[in-house]
């Protein structure tokens, strides 16, 4: 298993990811009001996809995650995709990044102070497929062993898809993270990280310790980070905390912008200002974050605000 942190830890000391796709589609005129999310875009316009890629490397990011959160097979077959198209859909994900990854390396300037950028595959959770809100709870109609049955297909194409590593985004249980911990026993040369998104400032959505969960991944070889993501800014010093006295793993934070999602009317709550989320990154880096970004409502401007601290 090759696992790409280290030598950016090595280099500044911090890995910097990009911030939210969806965010900066909707930012450019993308309707996203669909079950399928940004991923709706990889069947009606991937090259923006690719160009918010690049726009997210340029801003300063060593990490872009590819559009495959909300894609699964059932769901694009469901728009009248053959299975085969709906698997290189999911393949094409990870090639959008990777091709705005390699442009942005082509340009020599951009080489001054950086290494090369790596890309994640997004792995989405059970809710995210649902677009029902239930990632923010962990309320699913599954148990453990539907849950490998459900990610199974779509955890082996995107393992073999290309990419530096898998991201295991906004899980908000622990059957989920447990299901998760069977596939990754199914591809054991591909590094992984896992995200949480939590409730407070101790517990996953599901009520679970978020030590707990770390806890359990703290003995996978294969986990190369763990941490939060989809989770307000104000919950995430003492999340830190909590993962950083049960593991020496590398430490993974993109919180959401702070604002308050309303699953019902399925928009946005609040204002996200970029200046104070540069700030916020200095203090998650004292915590202990190794690796930083943003989640929902963060754009460019977040990132090269993130990039400021990190590389200062």
């Amino acid at each position: 298993m090759k696992n790409p942190i280290p030598s950016f830890l090595d280099f500044q000391d911090a890995l910097i990811l990009d911030g939210w796709l969806a965010t900066e589609l909707e930012a450019r005129g993308c309707d996203l009001s669909d079950e399928l999310w940004s991923a709706r875009l990889l069947l009606d316009d991937p090259d923006i996809i690719r160009q918010v890629h690049l726009d997210y490397y340029r801003a300063g990011a060593d990490c872009g995650i590819s559009a495959s959160y909300q894609a699964t097979i059932p769901a694009l077959v469901g728009r009248g995709l053959s299975e085969a198209e709906a698997v290189d859909l999911l393949r094409l994900s990870v090639r959008l990044a990777m091709a705005a990854r390699d442009q942005f390396w082509a340009e020599p300037a951009n080489r001054t102070g950086r290494l090369r950028p790596i890309v994640a595959a997004s792995v989405g959770p059970y809710g995210a497929a649902l677009a029902d809100g239930s990632e923010y709870t962990g309320a699913y109609d599954l148990d453990e062993s539907g849950l490998v049955a459900w990610h199974r297909r779509r955890w082996h194409i995107l393992a073999q898809s290309g990419a530096d590593l898998l991201a295991c985004e906004t899980i908000p249980s622990h059957s989920e993270v447990r299901a998760l911990a069977k596939l990754m026993a199914e591809t054991p040369q591909t590094p992984v990280w896992v995200s949480f998104s939590c409730g407070d400032g101790r517990s996953l959505n599901d009520g679970t310790p978020i030590a707990d969960g770390a806890t359990f991944l703290d003995g996978i070889p294969q986990v190369v980070a763990v941490g939060i993501n989809c989770t307000p800014p104000s919950y995430i010093p003492r999340l830190i905390r909590e993962v950083r006295a049960v593991t020496q793993k590398p430490i993974v934070v993109y919180p959401n912008s702070g604002e308050t999602y309303d699953p019902v009317r399925k928009e946005w709550l609040g204002q996200s200002v970029p200046a104070e989320f540069g700030a916020f990154s200095r203090e998650w880096r004292k915590e202990g974050a190794a690796l930083i970004g943003g989640c929902c409502r963060t754009g460019p401007a977040h990132i090269r605000q993130i990039a400021a601290e990190v590389r200062e």
